[in-house]
């Protein structure tokens, strides 16, 4: 088989793993122009194309969610570490990528699969001299030593935790150990890169399966937080069960289209605004309410505090304010400081506020700018 037909179909296989910063569509592949290309959205809305592929569907793990499980019969290839790193130069040197975002099924054992993709990386940083961006996905039971490498060659690294429990992950695999195979690896990753800041730059980050298991939001965010405040991950990505064709969860019941967004925005309070997690609200099942954001929902269900005085209030308090985000607040601690005071809703507008959003919740001048029924 060629190099363009294996790349058809193991670039189309990679499409499940999350790169996006939020967008997570696996329409941001460029379907029918030039595979494997993925357009990737930064934290500023930049589009940035990387070349996301597997380097190999085969894979000896019954991951039930998964259309590469061990027992599924199908099409399976693989390229060698030369062919992918020469494939990825041409895209390169021919403008259609600006990185690399790089997993794999696992054939036999981790360290095999994980030493073909180290060679890849070390391939193009060494024989090609190139300086880019690259994303490396770390293989579950992978060795301290192709970590390390790992991390001395890639910009950014990830293990997929897929679960909030042990026993979540049990009921998605019976190959892989929580503790031993993955979070053992996140710890190993977290040491490395902070006693060298050189090694993954870019940080690490994680996935999980969202409604495949019957794990609540409150577990998954549970686990979200643990993993920012006790193992530096940077991003956590949550990618939506979608009930595939041959797998053993073909006829699970597929989760609202709803949930996943509501996660990011939650994740976001607790990762970039500061928020603790027992600000969050859920509902009687312990998951997240699906009709409004979470910032919303933790601003009615912590009344003491508004409304804020807009010309008063502490950047962390003016973060808790829907329709507030940290731009804009900066921007009104900002123009404070420059002796401006806010007196009209307009105000705010111009700045970047959402009014319509905030005005329940604040003051201007100590003036109510309306009632909301807590």
């Amino acid at each position: 088989m060629n190099n363009a037909k294996k790349l058809e179909i193991l670039g189309d296989s990679a499409r499940y793993d999350r790169c996006n910063y939020i967008n997570s569509s696996v329409e941001s592949f460029l379907r029918g122009k030039i595979p494997g290309v993925y357009n990737a959205s930064t934290s500023n809305g930049c589009k940035v194309p990387l070349l996301k592929v597997l380097m190999t569907n085969k894979c000896s793990n019954d991951c039930r969610y998964c259309i590469n499980h061990n027992k599924h019969r199908f099409n399976r290839v693989e390229f060698s570490p030369e062919e992918l790193a020469s494939l990825f130069i041409d895209y390169y040197q021919n403008r259609y990528v600006e990185g690399l975002f790089l997993s794999s099924g696992i054939p036999n054992d981790a360290e095999n699969s994980m030493e073909n993709m180290v060679e890849v990386i070390s391939k193009l940083r060494l024989d090609y001299g190139y300086k880019g961006y690259i994303h490396l996905k770390i293989l579950p039971g992978s060795s301290y030593d192709l970590i390390k490498r790992a991390v001395s060659l890639a910009d950014r690294v990830s293990i997929n935790i897929e679960a909030a429990t042990p026993e979540g992950l049990s009921e998605l695999s019976s190959t892989k150990k929580y503790d031993t195979d993955i979070l053992r690896r996140i710890n190993w990753i977290k040491r490395l890169t902070k006693r060298d800041k050189t090694l993954a730059p870019s940080g690490q980050t994680t996935q999980f399966i969202v409604g495949a298991t019957d794990e609540t939001d409150q577990q998954i965010l549970d686990r979200v937080n643990w993993l920012y405040k006790k193992m530096d991950i940077k991003r956590s990505y949550f990618s939506t069960f979608e009930p595939m064709k041959d797998t053993p969860l073909e006829f699970h019941e597929e989760p609202s289209s709803k949930r996943s967004p509501r996660l990011y925005q939650a994740d976001y309070l607790l990762n970039s605004y500061g928020f603790n997690l027992d600000e969050l609200v859920f509902d009687e099942n312990d998951n997240l309410k699906l009709d409004a954001d979470p910032k919303y929902y933790s601003a009615l269900s912590h009344k003491e505090i508004f409304p804020v005085e807009i010309n008063e209030a502490p950047y962390e308090e003016l973060l808790r304010v829907p329709g507030i985000g940290k731009i804009s607040a900066a921007r009104i601690i900002r123009n404070r400081k420059l002796g401006n005071c806010f007196k009209k809703l307009e105000d705010l507008k111009n700045i970047g506020v959402i009014t319509s959003r905030a005005e329940p919740f604040i003051k201007l001048d100590n003036k109510y700018q309306s009632t909301l029924e807590f």
